[in-house]
């Protein structure tokens, strides 16, 4: 039997299911950090807070830094996630870009965005 060289329309419509779920938990996610970042729950007391409490403000500005990287982070794999939704419009999704072979099943349910196999990410 010969080894197959992509995943069934079935298959692939399974994945795309399964993107579309994470994509949308994601986006939900991004626009949190988003929100928090540009203050949108702000309830206005900024202005009449103490100014002098130098610690806190030390404190706030690593939080908002950290998040800013947790949000470049999440936008970096909604990208990949959307990246994964053109691959299996093309029929290329599991597809591990250096060998060339399927990348199995349960890595993909794992890290549907993923374009190496288990083997290649190894080699490098």
């Amino acid at each position: 039997m010969a080894e197959k060289t992509r995943y069934s329309d079935e298959e692939l419509a399974e994945f795309k299911q399964l993107i579309l779920e994470k994509l949308a938990l994601a986006k939900k996610d991004y626009e949190s950090m988003m929100g928090t970042l540009m203050n949108t729950d702000n309830n206005g007391v900024d202005d009449t807070s103490p100014t002098y409490k130098a610690l806190e403000e030390g404190a706030n500005t690593q939080t908002k830094e950290e998040l800013a990287l947790l949000a470049a982070r999440q936008q970096k794999f909604i990208k990949g996630l959307e990246a994964a939704l053109v691959r299996i419009e093309n029929k290329t999704y599991g597809i591990c870009r250096v060998t060339g072979k399927l990348i199995p099943k349960e890595r993909l349910r794992l890290v549907p965005h993923a374009t190496l196999s288990v083997e290649a990410k190894n080699q490098r």
